[in-house]
Parts: structure tokens; sequence; C-alpha cells
């Protein structure tokens, strides 16, 4: 049976926290986290270093609450999505009726990258209701970005507030919905110069090697490699289900490689490609779950010009 306000809920149950202080933070997440103990629920923190101290120091010794790495699980969207499944399909499996989990992103986040992030959110409201979660996602009014706060309000169907109380977001946007609105990240600065390469309807072999030409020097192996993957299963889903012609740009700088993949088709139908492990057969599907998996910013774009997809291996600008 299902405890607090999440009780008799079906599904998951994603709440927001926006806080002015760290005693606003804490009046909210500790009978959160006290409740969950108390009713026997596997109950988990990953927040950054700083917030979950002030957890640690606000909740009695050997309390019961396991507290995973912020950073580690918020490396990536889709690595956090896999991380999370993971973990609520053994607790489930376990036994139990509910889950708690406190957690927030890097600040990190709210920079370059923010766009895949807010999919991030409004995509778990869809990923993690086989299961009976019930998380708050910490967001500080004084460090987080206006704009930020705004698409909190749209991907989160609730707010929990330090009086206790749990309402509804009137900014909500259903995932299906809100995932096929237009959000792509601006331009990198790189992308005001003329590409290193340009190709125009390569083989998988040709962006493999390509990718592999430009990036020698510029990044770690390991980095390079996963690019050169992303950039393959982008360049032959685009091949296989876009619109010709297929174009790949490639720009490197000192820090990072970027790479872009045009076609004249309109992209991906459903909403939750790349997000997602491809399980319902929709074409391309398990391409993009790997691209997302294998560079540190994908970015989206459609437009009367067709569909592009900017891959960033490196760190994003």
């Amino acid at each position: 049976m299902r405890t607090g306000a999440a009780a008799g809920h079906q599904g998951y149950f994603h709440e927001a926290v926006r806080y002015d202080s760290d005693e606003e933070f804490l009046a909210v997440v500790v009978p959160f986290l006290r409740g969950g103990i108390e009713a026997g629920e596997p109950t988990f923190v990953a927040l950054g270093e700083r917030t979950a101290d002030l957890v640690r120091r606000a909740l009695p010794a050997g309390s019961g609450v396991e507290f995973l790495s912020g950073s580690g699980m918020y490396a990536r969207p889709t690595a956090a999505i896999r991380s999370y499944r993971r973990l609520l399909a053994d607790r489930t499996a376990a036994g139990a009726a509910q889950i708690r989990i406190i957690g927030e992103l890097p600040p990190v986040a709210f920079g370059a990258t923010w766009d895949w992030w807010a999919r991030y959110e409004s995509a778990i409201n869809h990923a993690y209701d086989d299961y009976p979660l019930w998380s708050m996602c910490a967001y500080d009014n004084r460090t987080t970005p206006p704009h930020v706060l705004d698409e909190v309000a749209r991907t989160h169907p609730r707010f929990a507030t330090p009086d206790g109380r749990h309402p509804p977001s009137p900014a909500y946007t259903e995932p299906a919905v809100y995932l096929r609105e237009e959000r792509a990240a601006p331009p990198d600065p790189l992308q005001a110069t003329p590409p290193l390469v340009e190709l125009t309807d390569p083989t998988a072999a040709q962006a493999r090697a390509a990718v592999e030409a430009v990036g020698r020097g510029v990044l770690p192996r390991d980095d390079v490699d996963d690019l050169i993957v992303a950039v393959s299963e982008t360049v032959s889903n685009a091949l296989r289900h876009g619109c010709p012609p297929v174009r790949l740009r490639l720009w490197t700088g000192p820090d990072r490689i970027v790479a872009t993949v045009s076609d004249c088709g309109d992209g991906p139908k459903d909403p939750f490609a790349g997000l997602l492990p491809a399980g319902t057969g929709v074409t391309g599907g398990l391409g993009l779950w790997i691209t997302y998996q294998s560079c540190n910013h994908v970015s989206l774009q459609r437009g009367a010009a067709g569909f592009t997809l900017r891959l960033t291996a490196g760190n994003p600008h």
C-alpha cells in the first residue's frame, strides 16, 4: 500500500520542490525521507554535495536513507533513466509497494545542455510510470535561472511545499505534447565558422572515418570512439528513415567536437525517441538510444529545411 501524498496513486508520483532557503528545502525533504523510512519503503537521496550534506546532518544517525551520487546519477539523461529504471525494477521485484527519491540536477545542466535535461524531466513522467515511485526534484530559486523554473512547472505535475501541501502545477504539459515542441539549443559558437568536414550522403563507414580523422588528438580516445558510434548510428538512421540529401558536418575546438547530421525529413515520429529504449517497434529508435548514451549533449531541431541532430563530444558550449 502506498503512503503519504501518493497514497492511492497508480504509477509515478512526480513533484518539484522550489525553495528559497535551506530551511525551506529541509522542511520538505526531511519529512518526506523520514516518512519513507517509517513506512518501510526504500528511500534514496541523489543530491549534490552541499545539499546532500544538509540532509545528512538533519537526519538521525543510521536513518536508513540510502545516499546515491548526484553527479553520478545525472551524468547524461539516458544514463539517469537507465540507472533509475534498473533500481526501481529491482526494488519493485523485491516487494516494495513504494520507492521514494529526492534528487537534483547538477548546476551545469542549466547551461548549454538544458534543452535535453528539460526533455528528460518531461520524459520520465512516462519512463517511470511502470513503478510505484514517489520522487521530488529539488530546484533552488536562488540559483536556478528563471527560464529553467518555467520549464520545471511544465514538466512536473505537482509541487511539494514547505507547509506540507502538494498542489498541481497549472502549467504542466503532457510529455507527448511537450516533447514534440521545438526546443533546440542555441548554436555552438563553433558553428559560426566553416566546418572542417562536410559530406553529402556519406556511408556509415565514411562518417566513421571522418570523425576519426578530425578527432585524433582533440579528445581522449574513449570520447572519440563514442562519437564515432553516435555519428555512424545517426547517419545510418538518416539514410534509412530520412529524406535525402543527408549532410554530415564536423567542427572541432580545444575541448570538444561538434557534429550535425541533417536530412530533409521531419525526424522521428516518437516523441520519446532517444530518451527511452526502443521497445515499441519505432523505426530508428535503437540508433537514437545509442546516440544519446554516447554524447555529452544531443540537440534536435526541426524546421522548413528538415531535421538536424547536433552531437557534442567533450564540453558543450
